[in-house]
C-alpha cells in the first residue's frame, strides 16, 4: 500500500525540482480564517472555535501516505512540543477520500502525535482554506487572520533545510510583529479527493 501511494506520489511529483506547488486558492492573509469541522483519532469533533483562547493557531492538512507529509511528522511533533506551554495550538487535518478514521487512528498512535489529527471526509475544510498538497499550512493569528500560508520549510529532507518558514512566523506573531514572509508554496503530493 505505502509503495503504490508512493509510486502514486512520486508520478505527481513533477515541478519545481521534483514537487508539486500549490498556492490556496480562495483565502488569503489577511483573511478571516475559515471554520471547519472535523472528528478527530480520539472521537472527537474539532473545530477552529475549540481552539479559541490559542495566541496562534497553526493547521496542517495532511495525511498518512503522502511521503512528504510523512517526512514532516516528527517536526510537527517537536513544533508542538516545543509551542503547547507558548499558546500556540497545531492541529492536522486528513481530507483524503484515500484515507479513512481508523488508518489514522493507527498512524497517530504509532508516531504518538501530541496534536489532535482529525478526519474532515466531506473535504469541505481543505475547499474553504484553499489546500491543494499535504502539507498545506495555514496560521491563524490571535485576531482569527490568516497570518501565514505555505510550507513548514523549504526541505522535506530535513538535514537540508535553510529557512523555518512556520516556526518564524509564530516566533514573530508571539513577539507581536507580523511575520517577514507570509507566503510560501506549499510542495507535497496532491490532496485526493
Amino acid at each position: 500500500m505505502f509503495k503504490a501511494s508512493l509510486t502514486a506520489c512520486m508520478g505527481l511529483l513533477v515541478l519545481t525540482a521534483g514537487a508539486v506547488v500549490a498556492h490556496a486558492e480562495g483565502i488569503k492573509v489577511g483573511d478571516a480564517a475559515p471554520e471547519f469541522k472535523a472528528e478527530t483519532v480520539d472521537g472527537k469533533t474539532l473545530t477552529l472555535a475549540d481552539t479559541k483562547g490559542s495566541k496562534v493557531v497553526v493547521i496542517t492538512f495532511t495525511c498518512n501516505n503522502c511521503p512528504v507529509a510523512v517526512a514532516y511528522e516528527d517536526r510537527f511533533i517537536e513544533f508542538a512540543k516545543q509551542y503547547e506551554d507558548k499558546g500556540v495550538a497545531l492541529v492536522a487535518i486528513n481530507v483524503n477520500v484515500t484515507e479513512d478514521l481508523e488508518a489514522m487512528k493507527k498512524r497517530a498512535e504509532e508516531k504518538g502525535f501530541n496534536f489532535p489529527y482529525a478526519y474532515d471526509g466531506s473535504g469541505k475544510s481543505a475547499e474553504a482554506y484553499g489546500a491543494r498538497v499535504t502539507p498545506h499550512m495555514y496560521i491563524v493569528d490571535g485576531d482569527g487572520k490568516i497570518a501565514y500560508i505555505g510550507a513548514f520549510d523549504d526541505n522535506m529532507n530535513r538535514d537540508k533545510v535553510t529557512k523555518t518558514y512556520v516556526v518564524d512566523a509564530v516566533d514573530a506573531l508571539l513577539a507581536g510583529k507580523r511575520p517577514e514572509v507570509s507566503e510560501t508554496k506549499a510542495v507535497g503530493c496532491t490532496i485526493k479527493r
